[in-house]
């Protein structure tokens, strides 16, 4: 790990680095020794993102500016009730590139912290923490931002063929959940139908009167031959 090569300019220009050549006061030690491994330092600000990594034997800064359809406060507010999800642009990469991605916001119950899952990078444990839920409204809203990225992702192998074998991973991955999704609402729908058909046969099943009817007519019908037998007896 290369220390003695840093692009300190480009670090004090992004205020990574101090102007006596120190690490910001802003990122704890587990950040700096995590960015000169590779790490990506991740800056939000309304709607707009900056990423910066250190390559090249860490001796060149790359910066890459993002920009999302809500702004982070409003992602923070509308987690604290539900799942939030925002699309990002990469507006640094060319027309002929993936430069789109969808984002989930999820407040972790423990730490109190808003995580973010990529719907494809983090396909998995998004839809383990659905599933987790229990909640049939989640679990549709997750299901329709599946399907517009399926939509976006089936568009772009259309016009950008040469990048045809990435996108279909990618768009296998999101096929994949939505087949599991699909699986948990089914599983959803037949809760709900049994519950019902439990309540049904408890409380309002015609079947059910007409046998107690029959019962208590055969009862009846037993009383008076007996009534008839002990008078005869008599």
């Amino acid at each position: 790990m290369q220390t003695n090569n840093l692009p300190i300019d480009d670090l004090k220009k992004y205020g990574i680095v101090d102007a006596d050549n120190s690490f910001s006061k802003k990122l704890s030690a587990n950040d700096i020794q995590k960015f000169l491994q590779g790490y990506t330092i991740v800056a939000d600000n309304d709607k707009s993102r900056a990423t910066f990594q250190l390559v090249e034997n860490n001796s060149r800064l790359n910066v890459i500016f993002l920009e999302r359809d809500k702004s982070i406060s409003e992602i923070l507010t509308n987690s604290k009730d539900k799942i939030e999800y925002s699309n990002i642009q990469d507006f640094s990469k060319s027309d002929n590139e993936l430069n789109f991605e969808k984002k989930a916001f999820v407040i972790d119950k423990e730490t109190n912290k808003l995580v973010e899952f990529d719907l494809t990078k983090n396909a998995r444990e998004l839809t383990a923490i659905i599933v987790d839920k229990n909640d049939a409204r989640e679990t549709n809203r997750y299901k329709v931002e599946l399907l517009k990225l399926k939509g976006f992702l089936q568009d772009k192998i259309d016009q950008f063929p040469e990048m045809a074998k990435e996108i279909t991973n990618d768009l296998n991955i999101v096929s994949k959940e939505i087949n599991t999704v699909n699986g948990i609402s089914q599983n959803e729908s037949n809760s709900q139908k049994q519950e019902q058909s439990e309540v049904q046969l408890n409380v309002n099943d015609p079947d059910l009167y007409q046998d107690a009817n029959r019962i208590r007519e055969e009862e009846l019908e037993r009383e008076e031959d007996q009534e008839k037998s002990r008078g005869f007896r008599r």
